[in-house]
């Protein structure tokens, strides 16, 4: 009889410091040049500005972190036309987006988009379009719920007709990642939504980051998977989301710190600096907590997830729950100790909180991951 302990070993869960957890020199490099890019293009005013043009992001800022930072090729094989490195450092780039509260497609098309493109060769000029910016891609739920389409093939190829709902960047993806039934069984897909697709935009908590629902009439596919590849391509691309979302909430709760630790040694009652107050700073230490627990658990599962994103699961989930709950509760700290201005919509830390509830939303929450934990020990 099989008992929870060994259907956790069957899975290789993770035991020991995994190579590629430390940051190295490169990794160090990488994220001070982009805080340095970020820090001169991207506060929190034009973050907010951008967010509310047509597009809902900077189209210089995009251009720059494509060609300057090249956010796309970062983690492409060089026989592929990138750079040929991994997962560690796409979680280095996404830290850095949350700290500074990106609202440019990182998430969704540089990484997301472009991994999934990876799955396959299927058309090369596709996957080069996405990678030199000009193309933007977007990558569903992968399942039922949101994947409402219906594959044919047909002389010219395959064609897709249907609604995916809940999109992130849906309103301006030129390239959707979603899957379909076809005669055979369920696909991954790579669609070209055409001039008859309907977008659209949802009302969302966090404007920095739209959705969309799009409806497709006869738009153009390529299949990225077979029918018995499509369970675990999704599962795969599941994990990197969860795992991307992580990283970026670990960069929303180091932004929060260095925030509200330098408002509250400013800030004076009693002719004192309220951070001088015990009380204040247990509560600024329980964020520092927040913060070593979440860098920790995300930084090791982006190393095990590039070593082997299968063995990787249970790292990914566990990462998930912790960064979750860690955004969410420094977000909610951070509008706290920042007293009456805090609470105005207008101060940054509202941004942060509103895009850490959207996070949340978006991997459905700590408990989901927490029952993946659960499932995959054997509990």
């Amino acid at each position: 009889m099989s008992t929870p302990l060994a259907a956790a070993g069957e899975i290789r869960w993770p035991r020991s410091e995994t190579a590629g957890f430390i940051p190295g020199p490169e990794q160090f490099a990488l994220r001070e040049s982009l805080r340095a890019l970020l820090g001169k293009r991207g506060d929190i005013t034009q973050v907010r500005e951008a967010s509310s043009t047509e597009r809902g992001f900077s189209a210089s800022l995009w251009q720059a972190l494509v060609d300057d930072m090249s956010v796309t090729r970062l983690a492409v094989p060089e026989d592929r036309g990138g750079l040929g490195y991994g997962v560690a450092e796409l979680a280095t780039i996404l830290e850095e987006c949350g700290r500074a509260l990106v609202c440019e497609p990182v998430f969704s098309s540089a990484v997301l988009g472009v991994q999934a493109l990876l799955l396959t060769r299927p058309d090369d000029d596709l996957l080069e379009g996405v990678l030199g910016g000009d193309l933007l891609a977007t990558v569903s739920a992968l399942d039922a719920t949101t994947d409402d389409l219906r594959a044919s093939r047909t002389s010219a190829g395959w064609v897709v007709d249907g609604t995916v709902t809940h999109l992130t960047c849906g309103g301006d993806a030129d390239v959707v990642v979603a899957s379909a039934d076809s005669q055979d069984g369920r696909r991954l897909f790579a669609l070209r939504p055409g001039r008859d697709c309907v977008r659209t935009e949802r009302t969302v908590l966090d404007p920095t980051r739209r959705q969309a629902d799009v409806t497709l009439r006869g738009a153009r596919a390529v299949a990225l998977t077979e029918p018995g590849e499509t369970a675990a391509a999704a599962t795969r691309l599941r994990d990197l989301g969860a795992l991307a979302l992580a990283s970026e909430n670990t960069g929303i709760v180091d932004m929060l710190l260095e925030m509200t630790v330098a408002y509250t040694s400013t800030r004076r009652q009693f002719d004192r600096a309220i951070g001088s107050f015990q009380a204040v700073k247990h509560r600024l230490a329980d964020l520092l907590v927040l913060l070593e627990r979440a860098r920790s658990a995300s930084r090791y599962a982006a190393a095990a997830f590039a070593q082997d994103p299968d063995a990787a699961r249970l790292a990914v989930a566990v990462a998930g729950a912790v960064c979750t709950d860690a955004a969410v509760q420094a977000a909610a700290e951070a509008v706290q100790l920042h007293g009456g201005i805090g609470f105005t919509w207008e101060h940054p830390a509202h941004s942060y909180f509103r895009r850490a509830m959207g996070n949340e939303a978006a991997q459905g929450g700590s408990r989901t991951h927490r029952a993946t934990i659960a499932a995959l020990v054997g509990l």
